[in-house]
């Protein structure tokens, strides 16, 4: 009986620490620079997260960072000076998205 607890008890945790990875996405918010419908993939200009009154979806951090959407959920379709949220996960050296965001069209900043 004791037995089986224990062995009971150590699977349910050897599934949950194989589960943390998967649940554990990257998020990324900036400016969408180009979008390829048919590819399906789009490049964005990071933003940081210093939100101020002048600007109030982050400042530029220079870099582009280009996004897998094959699997991703998309919402409203972005165009090049969107703001596009994307939650997102590192496979190899690609960003894969899983769920993209246009913030700009669906206006959630808007008082």
């Amino acid at each position: 009986m004791k037995r089986n607890l224990t062995l009971c008890i150590a699977s349910i945790a050897l599934v949950m620490l194989m589960a943390i990875p998967a649940m554990s996405a990257e998020v990324a918010q900036g400016k969408t620079v180009k979008y390829d419908k048919d590819n399906k993939i789009i490049v964005v200009e990071e933003y940081d997260l210093n939100i101020t009154p002048q600007t109030k979806y982050g400042k530029s951090t220079g870099k582009e960072l280009t996004f897998d959407l094959k699997e991703a959920l998309i919402g409203k379709t972005p165009e090049p000076g969107d703001i596009v949220r994307i939650a997102y996960t590192v496979v190899g050296k690609d960003n894969k998205a899983i769920r993209l965001m246009n913030v700009t069209k669906q206006d959630i900043m808007k008082k």
